[in-house]
């Protein structure tokens, strides 16, 4: 128990570090961060029920629509939701970089609870596959989430709701691209190693455009 426990919490705790860490002028108060993964943690539940009712209820007919609409929209609009209600007006939110802590914090909060139980159900083996693809792919969203987030904030009136559509928009269509491509491969590993090497360059550079905007 032990063993899983800390298997499933390992991935989630080093990607959110190495993201707060990266935030060198002005890093965001530790309990602000904590408060933020653990909201992430709390929206496994009423999101996993969704999904449960949805996919017995048999709502969702087709893949495509079980893998955009039952986890990439609930999930990312859920998660995008906690950002703007707990995050986006706060005091402590006063830099472009802000948003990508935050965004990875909810996201990996909700990816370390999701992977605990996957591993309780299926086993240790899962663990490093886990690591590489769900628990970083759901940071990488976050970090693209919070990006849009931080220019949605700190842009004139005008672009404001253009960067808080595409905060939600743009996870949104990566995350139901990343879930259609397990289901619908045979051999999904060749189509997916070029869509993460793809995230994660694609989250990086936003990484990079928010810290270079925090030294302006």
């Amino acid at each position: 128990m032990f063993a899983v426990i800390t298997a499933g919490i390992a991935p989630g705790l080093a990607l959110l570090c190495y993201f707060y860490l990266k935030d060198q002028l002005d890093r965001e108060p530790l309990y602000m961060v904590i408060r933020s993964f653990i909201f992430g943690m709390l929206i496994v539940f009423p999101i996993m029920f969704i999904q449960y009712v949805l996919n017995s209820e048999k709502i969702l007919t087709s893949s495509v629509m079980n893998n955009f609409l039952a986890n990439g929209f609930l999930e990312e609009f859920v998660k995008w939701f906690i950002l703007m209600i707990t995050i986006y007006q706060h005091t402590h939110f006063d830099e472009h970089y802000d948003g990508i802590v935050y965004g990875a914090s909810v996201s990996l909060g909700f990816a370390t609870l999701e992977n605990i139980f996957y591993l309780f159900s299926n086993g240790l083996g899962y663990a490093f596959g886990r690591a590489l693809l769900p628990v970083s792919s759901h940071a990488l969203f976050g970090v693209i989430m919070g990006y849009y987030i931080g220019k949605g904030k700190f842009s004139f009136s005008n672009l404001k709701y253009r960067y808080l559509s595409l905060s939600f928009l743009v996870p949104f269509f990566l995350h139901g691209s990343y879930d259609y491509i397990l289901s619908a491969y045979v051999n999904w590993q060749y189509v997916m190693l070029p869509f993460m090497i793809f995230l994660w360059w694609f989250a990086m550079q936003k990484v990079k455009k928010a810290r270079m905007a925090n030294q302006v």
